[in-house]
């Protein structure tokens, strides 16, 4: 089994989200983050004023899957996620060791 996170702009939420859909993802965590890269934060305007932001809004996917399909789902990823322009995210990939659905007991991939 792989752990999937992947950071990405949040308006490439509902395209990523899609993609996973097709591919036949049945679940996914989805939290609103702050952070940065190579891009160093942003400048925005808050009444009037300009200011310089550290931290810039992504949006963080965890998803767990099977390790023969983990290829397809980073794939389908960074397709849906790309824009072509800086800060477009990052996908990490590590191994799973063990899952438990909590309601049945079932464990592993049987638990996804």
């Amino acid at each position: 089994m792989k752990y999937i996170i992947a950071v990405i702009k949040p308006h490439k939420l509902d395209p990523v989200r899609e993609a996973l859909t097709a591919l036949g993802v049945s679940g996914m965590t989805v939290s609103e983050v702050k952070g940065f890269g190579r891009q160093k934060g942003q400048t925005e305007i808050y009444r009037g004023a300009e200011y310089a932001t550290n931290m810039v809004p992504k949006v963080k996917i965890e998803i767990a899957c099977a390790s023969d399909q983990a290829s397809a789902v980073i794939e389908a990823i960074q397709h849906a996620a790309e824009t072509g322009a800086i800060g477009d995210g990052k996908i990490f990939e590590f191994d799973l060791a063990g899952a438990l659905r909590i309601r049945t007991g079932d464990t592993n991939e049987t638990a996804l």
